[in-house]
């Protein structure tokens, strides 16, 4: 598992670094007055490509590597990781060609998302059985397309929630990178070696990136990047639950909750005002961080004022998604407590939202 985490890694910096040396015309395309730039200068989006390298080549040296040894503690890592592969490409293809273009449009987004969970439906058998709530458990009994629906909804909709949060450097990357460990240590816990070796090469292919991404700046996920963590991480919260009783299905939920509700959220606050949920804006939490609690940095150099002010948006929300990610790998088996734990996050997100916007800010989080 370490070696494969260190080709992830090392195949992931380099092709990130290929990208921020030879593609920075691609990065001309995006257009300076979209409300969720925070940067200046033309940075390339293509850092989904560098994860996608990166996640390719560690996953089929795993494959190989266990069809060829096959011994007991190999990470059995067979045929079906190509399954997780094809459901992965309509989504990633997807949005690196919106990265590339600008020009695909959300609703086709949408619907290449939704292709990657069909076929996980159709390639990796992939259910939900059990929700931990008895009375829906008994829907999900009498009307098993129900959890079918649910695994495409997730599948289709994770990825957009990556990209919604996905505004600073090292924001969306490192909130991928934690939930990804988070899931291979329960995983292990276990003994799903093989999911936990896919967590964890996914996790190395995101560091990789992230030398490039956070603090300098020189390369952005991209939607490309957004809808591989999406992807990668849905399959395995729903393999994990599926396979492994002991697991409670709210652990991955309380794991996600921060870009699900963050997604949810969003939608809510644009119908009421009238406004379609697929139009951009700079009202997400994470912007409202950047404008009202980071304090402003002196610089004579406007680029660099932008960047440094930009990298210590992150660090906030890395707080904040601990805040959840803690207590789920501490009671991953325990239901009651973590849906006590998720609706808490809730009502705290809320809260802080609402005293962001009215400006009612402690002094100590400006600091």
């Amino acid at each position: 598992m370490i070696w494969l985490s260190f080709i992830a890694f090392i195949a992931s910096a380099l092709a990130a670094g290929y990208i921020v040396r030879w593609m920075r015309s691609h990065a001309s395309m995006y257009g300076d007055g979209m409300p969720q730039r925070f940067h200046l200068g033309d940075i390339p989006r293509l850092g989904g490509a560098a994860l996608l390298v990166g996640i390719a080549c560690s996953w089929g040296l795993g494959v190989v590597q266990s069809m060829r040894w096959g011994d007991p503690g190999s990470l059995r890592l067979g045929i079906w990781v190509g399954g997780w592969m094809v459901v992965l490409l309509p989504s990633v293809l997807g949005g690196i060609a919106e990265d590339m273009t600008q020009r695909l449009s959300v609703r086709y987004r949408l619907l290449l998302t939704g292709a990657s969970g069909v076929l996980a439906v159709l390639l990796l058998n992939l259910t939900l059985s059990r929700t931990g709530l008895q009375w829906l458990d008994g829907w999900l009994a009498l009307a098993p397309w129900l959890g079918v629906a649910i695994v495409v909804l997730a599948v289709a909709g994770l990825p957009h929630a990556f990209n919604i949060i996905d505004g600073y450097n090292g924001l969306a990357g490192m909130v991928a990178l934690i939930v990804c460990l988070a899931l291979a240590h329960v995983a292990l816990q276990v003994g799903d070696r093989a999911l936990a070796a896919l967590l964890v090469s996914t996790a190395a292919a995101t560091a990789g990136f992230l030398i490039w991404n956070y603090p300098r700046g020189m390369l952005f996920a991209g939607d490309g990047g957004a809808y591989i963590w999406g992807v990668v991480i849905a399959l395995a919260s729903i393999s994990l639950v599926q396979r492994n009783p002991e697991v409670s299905p709210w652990f991955p939920m309380l794991l996600l909750i921060y870009p699900v509700w963050e997604t949810v959220f969003s939608i809510y606050r644009k119908t009421v005002r009238g406004v379609s949920p697929g139009v951009a804006d700079a009202l997400h939490f994470h912007q409202l961080i950047y404008r009202r609690i980071v304090r402003g940095v002196f610089h004579d150099d406007e680029s660099r004022r932008v960047l440094m002010r930009n990298n210590r948006t992150s660090p906030y929300l890395w707080g904040f998604t601990l805040l959840t990610v803690v207590p789920a790998v501490l009671f991953w088996s325990n239901t009651g407590l973590l849906m006590a734990f998720c609706a808490l996050f809730v009502i705290s997100y809320v809260m802080a939202y609402f005293a962001i916007v009215r400006f009612k800010v402690p002094n100590w989080l400006r600091h």
